[in-house]
């Protein structure tokens, strides 16, 4: 998806639940917010790091980068690595 989006000069809407799969192919994202069937908003785009960490924080998870393959691994409730995250304010792990 993102080499055709690029390829050609265009820009993708891409609706998913898999936080992967949004983390592999996007490069900014809009994040809906609010109380299901009552009321919601979207924001403005936001840099993938900027909306990944809003989104991650609205739930409470935080995310790091596998040592060895490198992948997203969300970290355990309440372990060093989520609470250190938590304090710093960096749900979504820094490249």
């Amino acid at each position: 998806i993102q080499r055709f989006v690029r390829s050609y000069g265009k820009s993708a809407i891409i609706i998913d639940h898999d936080i992967q799969l949004m983390d592999l192919i996007s490069d900014s994202l809009v994040i809906f917010e609010g109380t299901p069937g009552k009321e919601g908003h979207a924001t403005s785009p936001k840099s993938k790091a900027e909306g990944m960490n809003r989104f991650l924080k609205s739930l409470d998870i935080t995310y790091r980068r596998d040592e060895t393959s490198l992948r997203p691994r969300v970290n355990k409730t309440d372990s060093r690595l989520d609470r250190n995250q938590k304090q710093s304010g960096h749900f979504y792990y820094r490249n």
